[in-house]
C-alpha cells in the first residue's frame, strides 16, 4: 500500500466550506483508505490505498461530492513526493509561516511567474508540481494573483513539513497506528 497526502481546495477558509476533520476522516474511511489521520482543519489528509494517484484522486473527489453536494478539489502527493517539496524549497532561509506550497496537477507552465500580477516583494519559484511563493512581511496585504495556481491549493512550510513527516512515519510504520486508522 502507498501512503498519500491529500490536500482539499477551499476547505474551512474563510468562512466557506466547512468541514470538520472528523467528519473528513470518516469520509475517508468509507471510502475504503487506511491509516487515515487529519491535520489542521484545513483538509489535509495522509493516508493509504492501493491504487494510484489519479484512482484516489477520483475516490476522494467522489466520496467528498456526495458528502457536500458540490465539488471538492483534491490534490493528492506520495510521501515521497511531499519530502520532494519540502526538500525543494527554494526559500528555505524565509520564515517557514509566510512561505507556501502551491499544490497543481500539473507542472506548472513555464511562463506561469511571468504571468503573475500584483506582485511586490514576494519571491516566486517553480517547482515540479508546485509553484513556491514566499510572501515576506506584507502577506496578508498581498495582492499577488497567479493564473496558473487558479486551480491549486497552497500550504505553508510548517505544515507542509508537518505533512511529510506523518507521511513517512506512516510508510515506515512508525506513526503509531494501526491498519484502519485508529489510534492503537
Amino acid at each position: 500500500m502507498t501512503v498519500f497526502v491529500a490536500l482539499l481546495r477551499a476547505v474551512n477558509v474563510g468562512g466557506t466550506g466547512k468541514l470538520p476533520m472528523t467528519e473528513l476522516r470518516a469520509i475517508c474511511q468509507s471510502a475504503g483508505f487506511a491509516n487515515v489521520r487529519t491535520y489542521i482543519a484545513s483538509g489535509n489528509v495522509v493516508l493509504k490505498s492501493g491504487e494510484g494517484e489519479a484512482a484516489v484522486k477520483a475516490r476522494l473527489e467522489s466520496a467528498l461530492a456526495a458528502f457536500a453536494g458540490r465539488p471538492v478539489g483534491v490534490l493528492v502527493r506520495t510521501a515521497q513526493e511531499m519530502a520532494m517539496v519540502l526538500a525543494a524549497n527554494p526559500f528555505a532561509e524565509a520564515p517557514p509561516n509566510r512561505t507556501v506550497a502551491i499544490f497543481l496537477d500539473h507542472p506548472p507552465p513555464a511562463d506561469a511567474l511571468a504571468a503573475a500580477t500584483g506582485r511586490r516583494d514576494e519571491q516566486m519559484a517553480l517547482g515540479a508540481r508546485e509553484i513556491y511563493v514566499s510572501y515576506g512581511e506584507a502577506m496578508a496585504a498581498s495582492k499577488l494573483r497567479i493564473p496558473a495556481a487558479r486551480a491549486g491549493t497552497a500550504r505553508n512550510i510548517n505544515t507542509i513539513a508537518k505533512l511529510a513527516e506523518w507521511a513517512t512515519a506512516c510508510s515506515t510504520g512508525r506513526d503509531g497506528r494501526v491498519k484502519g486508522g485508529h489510534p492503537p
